[in-house]
């Protein structure tokens, strides 16, 4: 599972009531103390389904993050709903901090996984509380009709979790199955800057992931202190940063991952669900040691103090050693 973060015992309890129980139309659900906790059941009020979405909009805020559960029936039974008749919605407004937006687009399948995906005959993204008005949902029904019942923003996150259950792709396509972290690829560039980096090169190495592609890619690599770093990274774009602390005695590597909240939403969701797999890399192909993982929205918020602090909190190592990483592209020639 990508997040470490699974459904509290109390979700299962209460998804268990719901299922059983007609007269709620939804469950909301989040993420609190590290799993997915319950949140208030939505009742329903009317026989349609659209006119009882009108339920759910006090609920949902500016800055967020939630999981909905819908029965999708217009007229809900007694007897419990038939496979594949409920919907998982995932709310992430824009506005929402960006480690809640990562945390839920990494545990959205283990959500569905825990519950039961039989249960489920569509999955939504969305980002505005108007999209789960009634007249947003209708267009969505109506774009569904004509092509798929996607936006194109979940239209690029559906392919993100088609993929999600893959860890890496060799150059011709080739994936293999690694339970949860989604297929990119790495070129020789991108493992070589990461060595030179643990054998005392540069001590600052920049990758971006192309969304196109999903491709790792080296941006540059340099001499950097840890009040000079924000100042060399982009900020507009996610980045992946590998960051060897020279001044500390024992020179301990940090992964920094910068998020801006300006960057386009399928950027981040393929950002969020690569995160593990990049330090799998890293540690694998690259053969290094992570100490510290940081993660901030803006690179202006890495500071010296930051870096510091993080440096001091314990010698140990934070981030567990990984049997698979990047499916390394093979050179011409070579099988």
């Amino acid at each position: 599972m990508q997040s470490g973060i699974s459904a509290s015992a109390e979700l299962l309890t209460a998804f268990q009531t719901f299922l059983t129980t007609p007269t709620q139309r939804g469950l909301l659900a989040t993420i609190s103390n590290e799993s997915i906790q319950p949140g208030p059941a939505i009742s329903s009020t009317n026989s349609s389904f659209l006119s009882d979405l009108s339920n759910l909009l006090p609920h949902l805020t500016p800055n967020g993050a939630l999981y909905i559960i819908l029965r999708r029936a217009d007229s809900p039974s007694s007897s419990a709903p038939a496979a594949g008749s409920l919907v998982a919605v995932t709310y992430v407004p824009n506005a929402a901090p960006v480690r809640q937006k990562m945390l839920f687009a990494s545990t959205r399948l283990t959500l569905l996984r825990e519950l039961g995906s039989e249960h489920f005959g569509e999955t939504v993204f969305v980002t505005e509380a108007e999209e789960l008005s009634k007249e947003g949902w209708a267009r969505h029904e109506a774009h569904g009709e004509a092509a798929n019942p996607l936006t194109q923003e979940e239209q690029d996150l559906e392919g993100i979790k088609e993929q999600e259950a893959l860890e890496s792709r060799g150059t011709q396509g080739k994936s293999l199955a690694s339970g949860g972290n989604l297929a990119v690829r790495a070129d020789d560039k991108v493992v070589e800057a990461v060595s030179a980096l643990g054998q005392g090169g540069d001590n600052l190495v920049q990758l971006a992931l192309d969304p196109k592609t999903e491709t790792l890619t080296l941006i540059a690599t340099s001499t950097a202190t840890a009040s000079s770093i924000s100042g060399a990274v982009d900020n507009s774009s996610p980045r992946f940063l590998f960051y060897r602390h020279d001044t500390a005695s024992s020179k301990p590597i940090l992964f920094i991952t910068t998020c801006p909240s300006t960057s386009k939403i399928r950027e981040r969701m393929l950002f969020a669900a690569s995160r593990n797999v990049v330090i799998q890399f890293a540690q694998k192909e690259g053969g290094i040691t992570i100490a510290k993982r940081l993660e901030v929205t803006n690179p202006d918020e890495i500071t010296e103090k930051l870096i510091e602090e993080e440096v001091g909190e314990s010698g140990k190592e934070e981030v567990p050693a990984v049997k698979s990483g990047f499916a390394r592209p093979k050179r011409p020639g070579k099988r």
